[in-house]
């Protein structure tokens, strides 16, 4: 509290206002802050770019529950889904109609990032007008239908010259990631476009309608599993983590699975290098280690921010996180707040020859045009 004085009165009057203020200092030591969030008995929007069922669906409908439980006054929050365009529209939603109330929030993936990094046409949406939460590091599991005769990735060779299909977002969404690194085995896939999330890619598998698929950690732990424990599906390899001197090493949550790197020198007798494998990396690191985020629109005042910023920090924190997140999200170190903020800064940056190559080579490939 300010305590303005007149510059004409009496010293006794200056001495009793300076007296009222420094008790009601006192008091507001014990009273709730003039701006204290309360989100009692509202209604928290999630934006998920995405359809039902995929990794980025499967995160969200973990974390939403749990972050209600702690954010003040315990709001309802409720996932909505809004696909297409390979995360764009639901983006481009949340841009456009995103309120700064707290209630509003954005959850991304690798395939809303993408887009943006490669300045496809669709996107309308500024990464650098949000603000984070939380990110969230994923990893991801390639796995082909049993009925194709391999058992690990031991037998990947066996895959040389079998037609495959896989289901896929667009070429320039997180799909990217194993477009790229399938075209590097030299493994013959024709990519069927059109898909509203991953998650439809893993129906499309199970279907029959395709016989390769992967899916990010979340999604492969909760509807994957099973159909490995059926003998439907085979599990081949991850996109590994990338250690601090650069160097791809096994996903620790899948510590028996090699990583892309691996199966390379499996096929071609030499640790992969070049352009290709530049290019792949440096979208592997923007797609995957902050490969999802929750964000607050543009304008969100600061104590809304860090009411939740708080929240998700607590729920990192608790015991029900710890005894449940990792059958669900796998054994990835959660960002909250600054952290998170470092990691989405380096995730919507690109060295420009690596967009430059990954841009000529989907142009060639796929005739995309950005």
């Amino acid at each position: 509290m300010f305590i303005q004085q007149k510059k004409k009165g009496s010293l006794l009057k200056a001495a009793k206002g300076v007296a009222a203020g420094l008790a009601c200092i006192a008091t507001m030591g014990v009273m709730q802050p003039a701006h204290a969030v309360d989100f009692k008995g509202e209604r928290v929007e999630w934006i998920i770019p995405f359809k039902e069922g995929g990794g980025s669906d499967t995160w969200a409908r973990f974390y939403a529950p749990l972050l209600s439980s702690q954010l003040p006054g315990n709001p309802v929050i409720v996932v909505k889904n809004v696909p297409g365009g390979g995360s764009t529209k639901g983006a481009n939603l949340f841009q456009r109609r995103g309120k700064p109330s707290g209630l509003n929030v954005l959850g991304t993936s690798g395939s809303t990032q993408f887009p943006y990094l490669l300045g496809d046409k669709r996107v309308k949406y500024e990464y650098k007008d949000w603000t984070p939460v939380l990110a969230t590091p994923t990893g991801g599991v390639v796995y082909v239908n049993s009925k194709l005769g391999v058992k690990s990735a031991a037998d990947i060779k066996m895959l040389a010259g079998k037609k495959m299909k896989y289901g896929s977002q667009g070429a320039t969404s997180l799909d990217l990631i194993p477009l790229l690194a399938f075209e590097m085995l030299e493994l013959d896939i024709k990519a069927v476009f059109g898909m509203k999330g991953r998650g439809a890619g893993r129906l499309a598998f199970e279907r029959g309608e395709v016989n390769i698929d992967y899916q990010t950690t979340a999604a492969f732990l909760k509807k994957v599993t099973p159909l490995v424990e059926e003998g439907k599906a085979i599990p081949l390899f991850t996109w590994g983590v990338m250690a601090k001197n650069g160097e791809l090493q096994r996903d620790p949550t899948f510590p028996d699975l090699p990583h892309f790197a691996e199966v390379y020198e499996m096929i071609h007798g030499k640790k992969p290098s070049g352009s290709a494998f530049d290019a792949w990396k440096s979208f592997y690191i923007a797609g995957f280690a902050a490969q999802k985020g929750i964000y607050l629109p543009k304008g969100t005042p600061d104590e809304v921010v860090e009411a939740w910023r708080a929240a998700a920090q607590k729920v990192v924190e608790s015991d029900e996180f710890n005894n449940k997140s990792e059958k669900v999200l796998g054994t990835y170190p959660q960002a909250v707040g600054e952290d998170a903020e470092r990691l989405v800064r380096n995730a919507i940056e690109i060295e420009p020859s690596a967009k430059r190559w990954v841009t000529n080579w989907l142009a060639k490939k796929y005739n995309v045009s950005l």
